[in-house]
């Protein structure tokens, strides 16, 4: 069964090893959580740069390898870039400032910005493929700060241009998402819930539905 590595949280160690003990992929999965609180203690190079690699390793389109990854420390920059933080309220307009994350980001030692250049294969069949391959790369952003004993949050709202220019990014590149990344405050022990298969899985043809019994691996179609 695939695994990947995990520290264990009240162990306390001088350096990453790589030998910690580790954890089913499908925990990782089941148990990340979006994290947006995090305690004053620094994140550990040997972490990061696992993380950094897992993101290196996600698959995309042509091997095209469109993302770039801005690794800020500088609370500073932090502190701006929470700033220009928002939500979108139920009719689909920018509030700017209310972002749950803001404040993650400020606590956070490290804020990872996500960025895509889009020329480089722009949509095919209608579909914008650099925000697939972004989202594949964040995956494994995701579940690799997971198992290493970090927590993080995919920040989607804020105003990009203006953060564009605090991180001098080129005005061809798209700022897609940032990540708080930290030792959370606290642990979650329960996620939003989910869809049960059966209201997503469709059995051969759309429309045919799979029932399935959580308690069985059997299937019946409806």
């Amino acid at each position: 069964m695939s695994k990947i590595p995990v520290s264990q949280e009240g162990k306390q160690k001088k350096t990453f090893t790589g030998q910690e003990p580790s954890v089913d992929t499908f925990d990782a999965i089941q148990t990340r959580r979006s994290i947006r609180s995090f305690i004053e203690k620094p994140v550990e190079d040997e972490k990061l740069q696992r993380i950094l690699k897992a993101v290196r390793m996600a698959p995309s389109w042509g091997n095209i390898q469109c993302w770039r990854l801005i690794v800020i420390r500088d609370s500073r920059t932090r502190k701006a870039i929470s700033e220009l933080t928002g939500s979108f309220d139920r009719s689909f307009h920018y509030v700017p400032k209310t972002n749950p994350a803001k404040r993650g980001i400020v606590e956070a030692p490290v804020l990872i910005a996500v960025c895509a250049d889009p020329s480089q294969f722009g949509p095919l069949q209608s579909k914008h493929y650099y925000m697939i391959d972004i989202g594949l790369a964040t995956q494994n952003l995701m579940l690799s700060a997971r198992a290493l004993g970090l927590g993080t949050v995919f920040v989607g709202v804020f105003d990009e241009e203006k953060v564009r220019r605090l991180l001098n990014v080129p005005s061809n590149i798209r700022v897609v998402g940032l990540f708080p990344l930290g030792h959370p405050r606290k642990a979650k022990d329960r996620g939003p819930s989910r869809k049960p298969l059966h209201e997503f899985v469709f059995h051969e043809k759309w429309g045919k539905r799979l029932r399935t019994d959580p308690d069985s691996a059997r299937g019946a179609e409806s």
